[in-house]
């Protein structure tokens, strides 16, 4: 891609890294609160549910009235959608945590803030991210989601202005660069999730080879 297809590029990576990055801080921050704080959690509940099954695409024209059709309204979008998956798999792997871990802290005189950083959210890990890799592939579409409705710049938009111009190279040239995006994105991703959760395929490696 060369000219002002590098920019689309450029500009639909910002949005995808700005977003996503939201997404992360978001849900692994909620999903802790929601863990700490029982009432809040059981009242926000279903409202949580309600908006982690609401098809995201659907808020497009309401975002673009909020937020107009710039920068701003792309990554409010993907970070709304692809959080969901995080802060979920975030509080459903925080209640999970074995409860003689729990008790360990507990007789350690740990407390709760630290009971939480350095006991429960590493036991939640490996749910904690498998819900980021979820939110990735959330992020990924609605970065082109965003971009197909009144927009100027990003991948989907030039997508779609190539097949409305009659541009079938194009248009699959940007095809095959949103799929090189998600072949590349996944790839850190699994990095470096092999780097934070060593331990954890470590300590199964050892649980395997003692059976």
């Amino acid at each position: 891609m060369t000219g002002p297809a590098r920019a689309d590029l450029s500009s639909s990576l910002e949005h995808l890294v700005a977003g996503y990055a939201i997404a992360c801080v978001a849900g692994i921050g909620l999903g802790m609160a929601l863990w700490a704080l029982r009432y809040a959690r059981e009242a926000t509940s279903p409202y949580v549910y309600f908006l982690y099954v609401l098809p995201a695409p659907v808020l497009v024209p309401a975002a673009m009235t909020l937020f107009g059709i710039g920068f701003s309204m792309k990554v409010v979008l993907i970070a709304f959608a692809a959080m969901w998956p995080t802060l979920l798999n975030t509080l459903d792997g925080m209640r999970g945590v074995d409860a003689v871990k729990l008790d360990t802290s507990r007789v350690l005189g740990l407390p709760r803030w630290r009971n939480a950083l350095q006991v429960v959210l590493p036991a939640a890990g490996p749910q904690i991210v498998a819900g980021l890799r979820n939110s990735l592939q959330v992020a990924i579409i609605l970065m082109v989601v965003s971009e197909w409705e009144a927009s100027t710049d990003g991948i989907g938009y030039y997508i779609v202005s190539a097949q409305q111009s009659f541009d079938y190279v194009g248009m699959w040239s940007g095809i095959i660069v949103l799929a090189i995006i998600g072949v590349v994105a996944n790839l850190l991703f699994v990095v470096a999730e092999n780097r934070v959760l060593h331990w954890h395929y470590g300590a199964r490696a050892v649980e395997g080879g003692t059976r």
